[in-house]
């Protein structure tokens, strides 16, 4: 059966296993790097450690910027052409970013990758867009729960496989990581259909909305959608009061080395894969998506707080028990956004969100790092104020959801 004839028949079972794995590998790829990205930037600053941390911040500003510009022009080119070569411009455009920096002969070129990178990220927003095309808005909170426990799948993998392809050659990950996305990509140039009917597409770009700004006014356009936009803010911002300082906190509070904190993510990691692959789907199908998305910011806001207080590493384990749950919030949250927006314009949703995801990277983690850096001479119980700001953010979420009626 030719390309053609799979696409007419619309996207299947093996389409949306294709679109789990490609973000499975996509934040395999990426994650395959970060454990070695600041032992090759200090290896390029002539071994000069504060130097090399300096460019670290700078190549991680670099992506979020160009990102910023580029998510809400990639979510308008899916809705005009489609998800699927979009998906394919990002996994090639990673290609790119990899070999780039598998390449590089200085710090200039890995600013120019990273930058790279940033303006071809779109895999993450145009899969969002592919599931909601196919799936109905009462189904979408639990495959919504499937593609996100596929990034942490690829959370599993990543890092393992890149710190021990590291330990040979700190440009070997690279390779690795280029290597995958390359198969993956071309894999997806015969496999994956378009999702996107020809009917639900729009007629031409406006370029007036191919930009941050245009992006955030369907947010504002869309009757109710602009208070959930509010709360993705908060927990992508709640997200980096935790997780810019989580290596630092464990380890000054409690005393963890890398293999405990390698364990502990590993088990934390099993854990989410199980609320959003499993638990997700059949607790909004009970109970619907806004009262599980209240739920989550619950947990989520307890299981902060906890941990910002837990005494000891006992205590801070069973709090972050209560973090996992909270991550029912995130399938919930996405259904109800995509059910508010029309069938063309689910790619300039997902680009606006990858807009304020890349705002959130940007300035999150330099202010949290900040805060944290302060509290270390304020004694212990200090270090977990950035989590205790970490569940107000999310509390902030909840008067936006709690009072409005399901549209």
């Amino acid at each position: 059966m030719s390309f053609s004839q799979r696409a007419a028949q619309g996207p299947s079972r093996a389409s949306l296993a294709f679109i789990a794995v490609t973000v499975a590998l996509d934040v395999a790829s990426q994650s395959m790097i970060f454990p070695i990205l600041p032992r090759l930037v200090e290896q390029l600053a002539d071994h000069d450690s504060a130097s090399g941390a300096r460019w670290v911040g700078w190549l991680e500003a670099s992506w979020a910027l160009t990102q910023f510009f580029a998510a809400p022009f990639l979510g308008l080119l899916s809705d005009r052409f489609g998800r699927r070569p979009v998906i394919l411009i990002s996994l090639f455009g990673l290609v790119i970013d990899l070999v780039i920096t598998a390449i590089a002969p200085d710090l200039w070129w890995l600013l120019a990758a990273r930058a790279v990178c940033g303006l071809t990220t779109a895999t993450p927003a145009a899969a969002s867009a592919y599931v909601a095309d196919v799936t109905p808005p009462e189904s979408r909170a639990g495959t919504f729960g499937l593609l996100n426990a596929a990034a942490w799948s690829g959370i599993i993998i990543g890092p393992a496989i890149g710190g021990l392809a590291g330990g040979h050659d700190p440009r070997l990950p690279f390779w690795i990581a280029a290597g995958v996305t390359l198969l993956n990509a071309v894999y997806g140039l015969f496999v994956l259909p378009e999702s996107l009917k020809p009917e639900n597409r729009t007629p031409r770009i406006d370029w007036s909305k191919a930009n941050p700004v245009g992006a955030v006014g369907l947010l504002v356009a869309r009757p109710g959608l602009l208070p959930l936009a509010g709360v993705f803010q908060l927990l992508w911002f709640a997200l980096h009061a935790m997780n810019a300082v989580m290596v630092l906190y464990t380890l000054h509070r409690y005393g963890w080395d890398p293999i405990a904190f390698g364990v502990f993510c590993s088990v934390a990691a099993v854990g989410n894969i199980f609320v959003q692959s499993w638990l997700a789907g059949r607790v909004t199908r009970r109970f619907g998506d806004r009262p599980v998305l209240i739920a989550g910011l619950v947990f989520q806001v307890l299981g902060f707080a906890a941990s910002g207080l837990a005494p000891t590493a006992a205590l801070y384990c069973a709090a972050y028990g209560l973090v996992t749950l909270g991550n029912l919030a995130g399938p919930a949250l996405q259904a109800l956004m995509t059910a508010k927006v029309g069938e063309d314009e689910q790619g300039r949703l997902q680009g606006a969100c990858g807009a304020m995801t890349s705002v959130a990277t940007f300035v999150a983690p330099v202010v949290f790092t900040q805060i944290f850096a302060q509290t270390l001479g304020m004694g212990t119980g200090w270090l977990g104020l950035t989590l205790l700001i970490g569940a107000g953010l999310t509390a902030l979420g909840l008067p936006l959801v709690a009072g409005r009626r399901r549209g």
